[in-house]
Formats: structure tokens, sequence, C-alpha cells
């Protein structure tokens, strides 16, 4: 992608005009988006985006660079410019890629480059068909299909020089139904760091039914009563309330400058004893998995709470400066166009011992929540909010009716210590985190736990 020669002559510049440290990250893109509505194609792109992003430090400050323009001139003049701007010289520089970095290998067979359109374009039509005539209430199929090839090459000037390749493919499906002069929606996407391969790993139809049967549930149940009240999360995506609640709040860019809720924390209890919760990009074809971080290290397993314990954060190299500790391959960007900076990967409550029949009949009167659909966070106080997309009251130890309109409302900190149940289906869904790096895949996980108090928001029906 680009010679060590010119990347060493990138690295005597950047060094001896004002920095510390440097790196190149380069990126060579290759992606497909086909969106189709009722079976009809709305639009599609796919095209390659390719360019080279340049990195420099003196002490804990940076400079970021970036262009499309790979000619050595330009990279030359560009490092110039951000490194006069650090004013601190080197001399004497000598450079060895020394530091061999094996990327965690997550293997596919069939690259999206590879297979035709019209093979994609039917299996979008396979999920529309399949939710369409699921029920008569259904009303309207979207589906939008993505697959990407990611080549990057990082290198610096502390010996690091790696590739990494992310192949992935997702499908999202959104069904509306309508009854009654109103409409709900139901939605799911499946999606891996695998090749088209991963479609014959899952039925697509399956999927598809499952969000038309949300969609018809959702359009036929009474509105959710706002009250306080123990709250059951159902297993899988709905982990990104934790990803959201308190995933954010352990992130050094947040950390770092004193500005969350967490910091300072380390070897407190911050959670129930009860409560483990883990990131790890190394997961083997896991959505939010990579070979290397963006910063060309090793993904690894980050035990963030252990027991209720605060036993690490998410730490970037930048950050890993302003901390005075090791980064945690946690590195993270969109593409070459943002720095990266401290971003989850798969991040998931693990494993408790109960079980979901057992956490549900304990519950006396409550909501159970199947799945969330959206959320936001303050890291600095660590207030939060959810909407859900499907939900039920629980009453006597079981769950009976649908109710729509849900939102829970709460506090990472106190959700983290009023967690009083945890099973044992742990499971990861998919999903994208928008930061100051960027856009980025990311895997959100969880078994059925069970919050012991949270405001659920709600209305009558009109």
């Amino acid at each position: 992608m680009l010679s060590k020669a010119t990347i060493e002559d990138i690295f005597n510049v950047a060094l001896s005009s004002g920095g510390d440290f440097a790196e190149v990250f380069i990126e060579d893109n290759y992606s497909t988006e086909i969106a189709t509505v009722g079976g009809h194609i709305e639009r599609g792109m796919s095209g390659r985006d390719y360019g080279i992003g340049i990195r420099i430090f003196n002490g804990l400050n940076s400079m970021y660079a970036y262009t499309n323009d790979l000619s050595k001139d330009n990279l030359i003049n560009i490092t110039k410019k951000a490194s006069k701007t650090l004013k601190r010289a080197q001399k004497d520089l000598v450079f060895n890629f020394d530091k061999l970095v094996e990327p965690n290998n997550h293997k596919y067979s069939i690259l999206p480059s590879n297979v035709d359109l019209s093979k994609k374009i039917a299996l979008m039509k396979r999920a529309t068909t399949a939710a369409k005539n699921y029920d008569e209430l259904i009303s309207q199929v979207t589906v939008n299909y993505l697959d990407q090839e990611q080549n990057v090459l990082i290198a610096n000037t502390e010996g690091i020089f790696v590739e990494d390749k992310r192949v992935r493919t997702r499908m999202l499906i959104l069904v509306a139904a309508e009854h009654g002069g109103q409409m709900e929606t139901g939605y799911i996407g499946p999606g891996a760091l695998m090749g088209l391969e991963f479609y014959d790993t899952i039925n697509i139809e399956d999927y598809a039914r499952e969000a038309a049967r949300t969609a018809k549930t959702m359009v036929l149940a009474d509105y959710s009563p706002a009250d306080v009240m123990p709250v059951v999360v159902d297993n899988g995506f709905g982990g990104l309330m934790f990803h959201e609640a308190c995933g954010h709040s352990l992130e050094a860019s947040s950390v770092a400058k004193g500005l969350s809720v967490f910091s300072n924390k380390l070897e407190e209890q911050i959670a129930s004893s009860i409560v483990t919760l883990v990131d790890d990009g190394s997961i083997t074809n896991s959505w939010g998995s990579l070979g290397v971080d963006d910063e060309g290290k090793r993904t690894q397993k980050n035990i963030l709470i252990e027991n209720g314990i605060l036993k690490s954060y998410m730490v970037d190299k930048l950050n890993g400066r302003r901390m005075g500790v090791e980064p945690t391959a946690s590195g993270r960007r969109q593409n070459y166009r943002f720095a990266p900076t401290s971003r989850m990967t798969n991040t998931y409550i693990d494993n408790g011992s109960s079980t979901r029949e057992e956490i549900i009949a304990n519950t006396e009167y409550g909501l159970f929540a199947k799945y969330l659909s959206a959320g936001s966070v303050n890291p600095a106080t660590g207030d939060f909010n959810f909407s859900l997309s499907e939900a039920y009251l629980i009453e006597n130890g079981k769950i009976t009716k649908p109710v729509k309109g849900a939102t829970l409302i709460g506090n990472g900190s106190k959700i983290l210590q009023d967690v009083d149940m945890v099973a044992n289906n742990l499971r990861i869904g998919q999903g994208y985190c928008y930061a100051a790096s960027g856009a980025l895949f990311i895997g959100a996980g969880q078994p059925t736990i069970r919050v012991k108090s949270m405001t659920v928001g709600g209305r009558e029906e009109a």
C-alpha cells in the first residue's frame, strides 16, 4: 500500500520537525450498499475509498492530517506542515519496523467483491418476501444490505508495521405494520465480520419474520404505563443499555480528562457483585471485532468490571500517555479521515448463574424489555435514556400483555448497582456507535438481566 522507505521518510520529517512519535494509517476500502423498499431498489452504491492519515505526537499534544493523494511529495509536505506546529526537533533518527504484531485471524471464504450484485439483491428479496407474507397487517418492508472489505496498513515510530483485512456484511430489515390508523415497526440487523458465507450460517427469512412479528405485536399493543418498577432486559442487543449507560464512561477519551463519572475509581466497587463487564475485540468473526485495532495493537479481551469491581478502562495510545497506562487495543476510527480514540468493540455483560425463566418467575410485577431500539448517555453524569421497540408487562411472575411506547430512564452508576439477577444465556447483537472518531461497527450483548428498580416512561392511549 506504501513502501517502507516512503514511510521512513514521513517519520524522519515528522520527528525532525517537531514530534516524538509518528504513525501512518493507510486504508483501501471497498464497500457496497443497497436499499430496497417493498422489494424495489431505491438506491445502490458501490465504491472504493483510499487514503492515508498521518498522526504526530509531542508529549500530550497531537496533530492529525489526512489525504487521498499518496504521492511522496504531497505526503512529505503535509507532514512538514503538521509537525512544525509541535516545535520540537530530534536528530539521528533510525527506524526499525521490528515489532511483530500477529493480528487475530477472522476467517472469511467468500469475498463480497467476488459476488455478483444480483445474488446480493436476491438475498434481500428473500427477506422482503418472508416479512411481507408474515401477516396481512404488514404494510411495508425496507431492507438495507451492506458489505465492506477494508484493508489497512498501520506503522509507527515504535516499530509497528502491520496489515489487517476486515471483511464484513450485514442486512438491516425494517418492517412496518398498520392497524386502526396506527403504525409500528420491527427491526433486526444480523451481521458479522465474515464474507458472504455468513448468509449460509443463518436463515435470513427467519430474521425477517422476527422483525415482522415485532411490528405486528406492537401495533396491536396497549401503551406502556409510566412507573418505577423492576425491569428485565432480554439477552442480545439489550446490552446496548450498558454500552450507552456505562461503556462510554469507561472510555479513556472521557476518563483521562476527568470528565467521566468513573474517573479515578480503579479497584473500587462500582457495580453489583454479580456484574462482570467485558470489551473484547478478538471474538472470532464477531461484528465489532478486528484483527488489530486502528493503532496496530492485536485485539484482546479487556475485563472492565469484575464482580462489581472496576478493573480497567478502554485506552487508546494518546489517552494512555495522559493516564500513564498502556493502551488496551481500544484505538478505533471510522476511516483514514479520523484520528483514532478509545472506543468499544464487542461490549457485554458476562454470564451469571440464574436462568431467564427464574428471573421472570421471581418478578412479581415489572417490565420485560425484549428489544431496545436507541439510546443516549451523558458520560459526565451517566444519565441515559432508551426507547424500546418491543416490551411486555410481567405480572405474577409471567410475561403477559405487550406494551408500546416504553422508555427506560436512569443513571449508569445506579443501574450497575441495581442489577440483582443475571442469567446464563449470553448473546451479542450488532450495531453502530457514533462518537468523536466517527461511526463504528460494534457488538453489544448480555444475558437476560434484571434491574430491581428503573423509571419507565410511557403514556396512556389517546
